[in-house]
Protein backbone atom coordinates (compact mmCIF):
# COMPACT_ATOMS: atom_id res chain seq x y z
CA UNK A 1 0.00 0.00 0.00
CA UNK A 2 1.38 3.59 -0.92
CA UNK A 3 1.95 5.86 1.65
CA UNK A 4 0.01 9.13 2.05
CA UNK A 5 0.65 12.23 0.49
CA UNK A 6 2.49 14.52 2.87
CA UNK A 7 0.54 17.55 3.92
CA UNK A 8 2.85 18.47 6.74
CA UNK A 9 6.23 19.13 7.80
CA UNK A 10 7.52 19.04 11.36
CA UNK A 11 10.59 20.04 12.49
CA UNK A 12 12.72 19.23 15.44
CA UNK A 13 14.19 22.49 16.81
CA UNK A 14 17.39 22.14 18.33
CA UNK A 15 20.59 21.17 15.66
CA UNK A 16 17.79 21.15 13.02
CA UNK A 17 15.91 24.43 12.63
CA UNK A 18 18.34 26.44 15.12
CA UNK A 19 22.18 25.70 16.46
CA UNK A 20 21.64 23.96 19.80
CA UNK A 21 22.47 25.59 22.65
CA UNK A 22 21.70 23.45 25.71
CA UNK A 23 19.06 24.00 27.67
CA UNK A 24 18.32 27.78 25.96
CA UNK A 25 16.23 29.85 27.72
CA UNK A 26 17.48 33.02 26.19
CA UNK A 27 16.10 34.02 23.07
CA UNK A 28 18.87 36.49 22.39
CA UNK A 29 21.09 33.04 21.83
CA UNK A 30 18.75 31.74 19.35
CA UNK A 31 20.61 31.42 16.25
CA UNK A 32 19.08 29.96 13.09
CA UNK A 33 21.06 27.10 11.14
CA UNK A 34 22.15 28.07 7.62
CA UNK A 35 19.57 27.98 5.19
CA UNK A 36 16.63 27.33 7.67
CA UNK A 37 14.79 29.81 6.54
CA UNK A 38 15.08 29.37 2.97
CA UNK A 39 13.84 25.99 3.76
CA UNK A 40 10.91 26.43 6.37
CA UNK A 41 9.75 28.85 2.66
CA UNK A 42 10.25 26.39 0.41
CA UNK A 43 7.82 24.23 2.57
CA UNK A 44 5.48 26.75 3.54
CA UNK A 45 5.48 28.37 -0.60
CA UNK A 46 4.48 24.29 -1.52
CA UNK A 47 1.79 24.54 0.32
CA UNK A 48 2.29 22.79 3.27
CA UNK A 49 1.86 22.62 6.81
CA UNK A 50 4.63 23.57 9.39
CA UNK A 51 5.01 22.76 12.74
CA UNK A 52 8.11 22.38 15.28
CA UNK A 53 8.23 19.25 17.92
CA UNK A 54 10.83 19.58 20.73
CA UNK A 55 11.80 17.74 24.05
CA UNK A 56 12.28 20.45 26.26
CA UNK A 57 14.00 18.30 29.40
CA UNK A 58 15.58 21.17 31.30
CA UNK A 59 11.71 22.06 31.93
CA UNK A 60 11.75 18.80 34.06
CA UNK A 61 14.69 19.27 35.37
CA UNK A 62 14.26 22.78 36.96
CA UNK A 63 16.67 24.93 34.45
CA UNK A 64 13.85 26.05 32.31
CA UNK A 65 10.51 27.72 32.73
CA UNK A 66 7.66 27.16 30.37
CA UNK A 67 7.53 30.80 29.36
CA UNK A 68 11.60 30.91 28.77
CA UNK A 69 10.85 28.08 26.60
CA UNK A 70 8.08 29.90 24.82
CA UNK A 71 10.29 33.15 24.82
CA UNK A 72 12.76 30.79 22.82
CA UNK A 73 10.31 29.51 20.43
CA UNK A 74 8.43 32.96 19.64
CA UNK A 75 12.42 33.86 18.89
CA UNK A 76 12.49 31.41 16.47
CA UNK A 77 8.85 32.44 14.69
CA UNK A 78 10.33 36.12 14.59
CA UNK A 79 13.69 34.87 12.73
CA UNK A 80 11.81 31.73 10.39
CA UNK A 81 8.38 33.02 10.41
CA UNK A 82 5.50 31.40 11.67
CA UNK A 83 4.91 27.87 12.18
CA UNK A 84 1.41 26.52 12.18
CA UNK A 85 1.81 24.27 15.59
CA UNK A 86 4.61 24.17 18.36
CA UNK A 87 4.40 21.18 20.19
CA UNK A 88 7.25 20.54 23.13
CA UNK A 89 7.83 17.89 25.89
CA UNK A 90 8.76 19.31 28.97
CA UNK A 91 9.60 16.08 30.41
CA UNK A 92 13.11 14.24 31.90
CA UNK A 93 13.80 11.10 30.23
CA UNK A 94 13.51 9.34 33.44
CA UNK A 95 9.28 10.64 33.43
CA UNK A 96 8.61 7.60 30.99
CA UNK A 97 5.83 10.10 29.25
CA UNK A 98 4.36 9.29 26.14
CA UNK A 99 5.21 12.41 24.37
CA UNK A 100 8.95 12.51 24.73
CA UNK A 101 11.01 11.61 21.47
CA UNK A 102 11.50 8.63 20.61
CA UNK A 103 7.65 8.07 21.90
CA UNK A 104 5.14 8.92 19.38
CA UNK A 105 3.10 11.94 21.41
CA UNK A 106 4.66 14.71 20.07
CA UNK A 107 4.18 13.82 16.31
CA UNK A 108 0.45 12.84 17.07
CA UNK A 109 -0.44 16.05 18.77
CA UNK A 110 1.47 18.46 16.16
CA UNK A 111 -1.00 15.99 13.36
CA UNK A 112 -4.02 17.04 15.50
CA UNK A 113 -2.99 20.72 15.82
CA UNK A 114 -2.85 20.57 12.03
CA UNK A 115 -5.53 18.71 11.04
CA UNK A 116 -3.51 16.13 9.71
CA UNK A 117 -2.93 12.69 10.13
CA UNK A 118 0.09 11.64 11.29
CA UNK A 119 0.88 9.48 8.18
CA UNK A 120 0.73 12.69 6.22
CA UNK A 121 3.93 14.18 8.21
CA UNK A 122 7.41 14.20 7.71
CA UNK A 123 9.42 14.92 10.78
CA UNK A 124 13.26 16.47 9.94
CA UNK A 125 15.48 15.79 12.65
CA UNK A 126 18.72 15.51 13.89
CA UNK A 127 18.56 12.52 16.19
CA UNK A 128 17.56 8.84 16.25
CA UNK A 129 14.67 9.81 18.53
CA UNK A 130 13.82 12.63 15.98
CA UNK A 131 13.13 9.43 13.16
CA UNK A 132 12.01 6.66 15.84
CA UNK A 133 9.10 9.55 16.97
CA UNK A 134 8.16 9.81 13.21
CA UNK A 135 7.95 6.06 13.08
CA UNK A 136 6.16 5.34 16.16
CA UNK A 137 3.25 7.84 15.11
CA UNK A 138 3.25 6.18 11.70
CA UNK A 139 4.78 9.72 10.17
CA UNK A 140 8.03 9.25 7.98
CA UNK A 141 11.33 10.70 9.19
CA UNK A 142 14.41 12.01 7.27
CA UNK A 143 17.94 12.48 9.46
CA UNK A 144 20.18 15.63 8.95
CA UNK A 145 22.89 14.42 10.88
CA UNK A 146 25.26 16.86 12.69
CA UNK A 147 28.48 16.10 14.71
CA UNK A 148 26.27 14.41 17.72
CA UNK A 149 24.43 11.90 15.90
CA UNK A 150 25.48 9.03 16.43
CA UNK A 151 26.60 6.54 13.11
CA UNK A 152 23.90 3.53 14.60
CA UNK A 153 21.50 6.61 14.59
CA UNK A 154 22.55 7.46 10.44
CA UNK A 155 22.34 3.74 9.77
CA UNK A 156 19.23 2.67 11.04
CA UNK A 157 17.33 6.16 9.15
CA UNK A 158 15.03 5.42 6.77
CA UNK A 159 16.26 8.59 5.12
CA UNK A 160 19.52 10.41 5.21
CA UNK A 161 19.72 14.03 4.02
CA UNK A 162 23.05 16.14 3.83
CA UNK A 163 20.97 19.48 5.45
CA UNK A 164 18.49 20.74 5.73
CA UNK A 165 17.51 21.91 2.37
CA UNK A 166 18.25 18.37 1.10
CA UNK A 167 15.59 17.07 3.73
CA UNK A 168 12.70 19.43 2.60
CA UNK A 169 14.08 18.78 -1.23
CA UNK A 170 12.88 15.23 0.22
CA UNK A 171 9.56 16.25 1.75
CA UNK A 172 8.48 18.14 -1.07
CA UNK A 173 8.69 14.70 -3.18
CA UNK A 174 6.84 12.81 -0.62
CA UNK A 175 4.44 15.83 -1.17
CA UNK A 176 4.04 15.11 -5.19
CA UNK A 177 5.60 19.02 -4.79
CA UNK A 178 7.94 19.23 -7.70
CA UNK A 179 11.71 19.87 -5.93
CA UNK A 180 14.94 21.60 -7.68
CA UNK A 181 17.13 19.21 -6.31
CA UNK A 182 18.16 15.59 -6.32
CA UNK A 183 16.73 13.48 -3.85
CA UNK A 184 19.44 11.97 -0.72
CA UNK A 185 19.44 8.64 0.48
CA UNK A 186 16.56 7.15 1.60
Amino acid sequence: MEAPAVRAVLFDRDDTLIADVPYNGDPGLVRPVRGAREAVDRVRAGGLATGVVSNQSGVGRGLLSHAQVRAVNARVEALLGPFGAWVYCPHTPEDGCACRKPAPGLVVEAARRLGVDPAQCVVIGDIGADVAAARAAGARGVLVPTRRTLPAEVAAAPAVCADLAEAVTLALRYAGTPADRDECRS
